[in-house]
């Protein structure tokens, strides 16, 4: 087939795909969203969970970075079968963009984010979504050095945080901002605070669930302390995030925070109630560990 030829079926294929987005995403965003690239750092949980999404609004051209392959428990949440266990994540999401639209542009770094790649994943990229996984120092490393290049270039960044029922996206939009993490994490407090330090300081309090405060106060502290995430938790930071990728790409502003309690949503009033008293007990009887965690340093 003759370039020309091949270039009016995927202009043909592209408007049948998006057709039904008429009405809600704008003939001007579709096109923005038609040329440009996003970049999705890490690919399981949250990440994962905005690829397909973003692929069938438009989205055409990807970059996908993760160093980690699928494990059997990331299956009650992640965008992937059996079939994908120990197979690399950002080699799976770039399939499943080919599965969806064989016209799209993906490049795929199975070496995740870091000193070597992140420029090169950086680059072309017009808005970055952030899913580096922050269970090690590793890869809270890795996320803020892509925080930093974001904000040298000057490019809005989604991130979120999976909190059992719960799911908090936060929006850096380094057009604006001037500091990675708002400020809020230093390069330098890598190198003196815990995981755990640093996501006190991601994460604020107000957003943390129920469930969450009974699960941190019987594990506070625990290297090896896995926190619980579920499917429909991880499916609404996609929602989320990809509607906030249109709205980026167009130039407009979004929220910074966005909070969504899966569980308080779904509860009756009465039990909304009750739950707000009990997380108070909750959070109350977890403030001394917080505080002494709040003081800690590394190694303490």
């Amino acid at each position: 087939m003759s370039s020309s030829g091949a270039e009016t079926q995927e202009k043909v294929f592209y408007g049948e795909l998006t057709t039904r987005n008429k009405g809600v995403v704008s003939t001007g965003e579709q096109a923005v969203l038609r040329g440009a690239t996003v970049l999705v750092a890490g690919c399981g949980s949250i990440g994962g969970a905005a690829v397909e999404p973003l692929a069938r609004l438009g989205v055409r051209s990807f970059v996908l970075a993760d160093p980690g392959t699928y494990e059997v428990n990331n299956l009650n949440r992640q965008s992937a079968a059996a079939t994908d266990v120990d197979r690399n994540k950002a080699t799976v999401a770039g399939e499943r963009v080919a599965a969806i639209n064989p016209h799209a542009h993906v490049r795929v770094f199975p070496e995740g984010v870091g000193e070597e790649t992140v420029k090169e994943l950086v680059g072309d990229c017009d808005v970055i979504v952030d899913g580096v996984d922050v269970t090690t120092m590793d890869g809270w490393r890795a996320k803020h050095l892509l925080h930093r290049v974001a904000v040298e270039r000057r490019l809005p960044l989604v991130t979120g945080w999976d909190i059992a029922g719960a799911q908090y996206v936060r929006c850096y939009d380094y057009r604006y901002i001037k500091e990675p993490f708002d400020g809020a994490i230093a390069e330098a407090d890598l190198d003196r605070l815990t995981s755990w330090q640093l996501l006190l300081r991601a994460v604020p309090l107000r957003y943390v669930p129920v469930e969450m405060l009974v699960e941190v106060r019987a594990n506070l502290g625990r290297p090896d302390y896995s926190f619980p995430q579920v499917t429909y938790v991880a499916m609404v930071f996609g929602a989320i995030t990809s509607h906030m990728v249109v709205k980026l790409l167009s130039g407009a502003t979004v929220r910074p925070e966005v909070y969504i309690d899966v569980h308080q949503q779904a509860r009756s009033t009465r039990r909304r109630v009750a739950t707000r008293l009990r997380r108070a007990a909750a959070l109350a009887a977890l403030a001394p560990g917080l505080l002494r965690l709040a003081r800690g340093r590394k190694g303490n």
